[in-house]
């Protein structure tokens, strides 16, 4: 029969005395001290992208690279935020194109929401940004909200 914890509610395995995922004792004692830094340890690691390098070479290939930008952002956002089921960098750009932008607009509001609770749940100091993605993707200014969550996502680099 699988063991589940009472902090997080994933499955343990069956000859483990601590939760694989937040550190919390099996025996039922929670040891809170050892959990902010478990949390962070635990976080998934990502890579370091240079936002000034990325943003030169969305300008210089005419918005080519800011396509892969969109996709890794969208899928190293779904690898933090534990939602890895959630809509594919390929099916974002996919999405914007049918709709002729409008889902790119609410997919920058949804990033924001997304990064904001990875961000708390991995003890990051990260802001909700996303009424603020949402705003300056309605005045086109999109590549400055791609720059804004490769800069929180970077958080859970190494670098």
């Amino acid at each position: 029969m699988s063991k589940f914890c009472s902090n997080c509610g994933k499955e343990i395995p069956e000859n483990s005395t601590f939760c694989p995922s937040c550190g919390t004792s099996i025996g039922g004692t929670n040891s809170n001290q050892n959990n902010s830094n478990n949390t962070s340890i635990n976080a998934p690691v990502l890579e370091y992208r240079d936002i000034a390098i990325a943003i030169i070479l969305s300008i210089v290939t005419c918005g080519i690279y800011g396509i892969f930008w969109i996709i890794s952002l969208t899928n190293d956002a779904n690898k933090v935020s534990d939602r890895p089921t959630d809509t594919s960098g390929g099916m974002v750009i996919l999405l914007t194109l049918i709709t002729c932008g409008i889902y790119g607009i609410y997919w920058n509001y949804k990033m924001g929401q997304k990064i904001y609770e990875a961000g708390q749940r991995y003890n990051k100091s990260i802001s909700d940004n996303s009424v603020l993605y949402l705003v300056l993707s309605l005045f086109g200014l999109a590549i400055v909200n791609y720059a804004l969550m490769q800069s929180d996502l970077n958080k859970f680099s190494n670098k």
